[in-house]
């Protein structure tokens, strides 16, 4: 079974683009793959990654989850299982990195228990899991006084608190120096190859999609142009674009 199976993806008509966002998306992506989505500005690469967690409504077309089609009803579930980087990190600025992983489990907790704090056992994975990041020493510091990189590093420890089967990331990479991204990209290949975890990420760089992705999605006006291995990956987005 497809882990993830779209069909017919189509969402509004943008008036600034003149058509649909996402246009007839069809795919379908395998457990333990290393998807990096490519096109140009308003191509759709956001909003198709969006739409997997149910945060872009469709106004045609069907998202299936682990066989499972994604509804209203649905969703709470689905999303248990998928774990979300924003592009910017997306974290409380005034908490700690530790608090910002802690985010990570509100999802799982009723009101009543949110109220009670979280328990020991969630405090002690969100120290391990900043740990192997190589946050250890800065596990209550405020994420307003880390770097992007680090706080790159929290946003991804808090996906992982949540235990989930699929990670998308909203270019992980961009506002980061070279070494920072090259460590953010180590980070998501090594859950890949090391933990089989799915990842699905939206990239700008052709270069490290190539260098860490196993398969290449591109669009262009909301549509699928291309969808393969990553070899020749600039003649394969040069030739796509310009048809």
């Amino acid at each position: 079974m497809k882990l993830i199976e779209c069909h017919n993806l189509e969402t509004a008509y943008a008036t600034s683009l003149n058509r649909p966002i996402l246009n007839d998306i069809n795919l379908d992506i395998d457990q333990g793959e290393f998807v990096v989505l490519l096109g140009l500005n308003g191509a759709g690469k956001s909003t198709l990654l969006r739409s997997l967690v149910g945060l872009v409504p469709l106004v045609k077309g069907e998202i299936h989850i682990h066989g499972l089609e994604m509804t209203p009803q649905t969703l709470p579930k689905i999303r248990r299982e998928i774990g979300m980087l924003f592009q910017g990190g997306g974290l409380i600025r005034q908490l700690s990195a530790i608090e910002n992983v802690l985010c990570g489990r509100l999802g799982m907790r009723t009101t009543a228990q949110t109220w009670l704090g979280f328990p020991k056992r969630d405090c002690i994975l969100a120290q391990e899991l900043l740990g192997q990041l190589g946050l250890r020493d800065k596990i209550y510091q405020k994420t307003s006084q880390l770097s992007g990189g680090q706080q790159q590093r929290v946003a991804i420890a808090r996906a992982l608190i949540q235990s989930p089967q699929i990670l998308l990331a909203d270019e992980p990479i961009t506002g980061l120096d070279v070494v920072a991204s090259q460590q953010v990209m180590q980070i998501l290949s090594e859950l890949n190859t090391q933990q089989g975890l799915t990842i699905i990420t939206v990239l700008h760089d052709l270069g490290i999609a190539a260098e860490y992705a196993q398969r290449a999605i591109v669009l262009d006006a909301g549509r699928v142009v291309y969808d393969g291995k990553c070899d020749n990956l600039q003649e394969q987005f040069s030739q796509v674009l310009s048809l």
